[in-house]
């Protein structure tokens, strides 16, 4: 115990994996935390060994594991409780659930969304996409189209695309029958869990398809947002195209 700096842990123990060697211990800790989370070690909603444990079992000072577990808890992979320890987080959770979604009302407080999906079908994967899901082209994806509105009033349109291989039996009954967020039913049903997200927001003409869904002028100027979520292992599994109308709304991003 009581290792620190940058030296690469010793990979004699047939329990871990090496991580690479010179970079930060702290951050190698982390690695192999990350590599737990994926083989599905600790599930979303459960506890994960206590520092002193971690701490020996990858043979470092508590510290180094205390900062691991600080860099993950500020990316919403794992949430600190206090007095109860340290769990996976789930998107079920408030802190979680809502940290994909960046729209606000540009006046008054947020109020909850009702999400309604339009429609769930299978389509080929098309060069771009596979390439993004590292997938082959042609492969199957799930598409689903959903509807966000506030307080009654269409706001966004979502183009979901994802890897079939990934989400069988995901279906429109499936889709109907959740009560909670789409991030949440992939987590509990599917077992993915995304855990960052990549995005590129522009400003377009909206097309005439979703135009109609959310009742202006084909051509009004929405905000596009392109996204690619990932999941453990930093591996696409999402693809989804947002057309939001920001009449009420702006879109939030915090940079650190």
């Amino acid at each position: 115990m009581g290792q620190s700096g940058t030296e690469p842990l010793d990979t004699a123990s047939p329990r871990r994996e090496a991580p690479a060697a010179f970079s930060p211990l702290y951050q190698q800790i982390r690695q192999l935390l990350l590599q737990s989370l994926e083989r599905g070690e600790w599930k979303p909603g459960e506890a994960i060994p206590s520092e002193f444990e971690l701490a020996g079992r990858y043979h470092v000072s508590q510290g180094t594991v205390r900062k691991a577990i600080d860099e993950l808890s500020a990316e919403h992979i794992l949430i600190r409780r206090q007095g109860k320890g340290t769990f996976v987080a789930t998107h079920h959770e408030p802190i979680v659930r809502f940290r994909f979604l960046r729209l606000n009302p540009i006046e008054g407080e947020a109020v909850p969304g009702k999400s309604e999906i339009l429609w769930c079908r299978k389509v080929r994967a098309s060069a771009d996409s596979a390439k993004a899901l590292e997938l082959r082209t042609g492969d199957a994806l799930i598409y689903i189209r959903r509807l966000l509105s506030f307080e009654g009033k269409p706001t966004l349109i979502d183009d979901i695309y994802l890897p079939a291989a990934s989400f069988k039996g995901l279906s429109m009954a499936v889709l109907q029958e959740n009560p909670g967020p789409l991030y949440g039913l992939f987590e509990s049903k599917f077992g993915v869990s995304m855990v960052r997200a990549d995005e590129k927001v522009r400003a377009v003409p909206a097309p005439e398809d979703v135009a109609d869904l959310l009742n202006i002028t084909n051509g009004y100027p929405l905000l596009r947002v392109d996204r690619a979520s990932y999941t453990y292992g930093d591996r696409a599994v999402e693809l989804r195209n947002g057309h939001y109308l920001t009449d009420e709304y702006f879109y939030r991003n915090t940079l650190i």
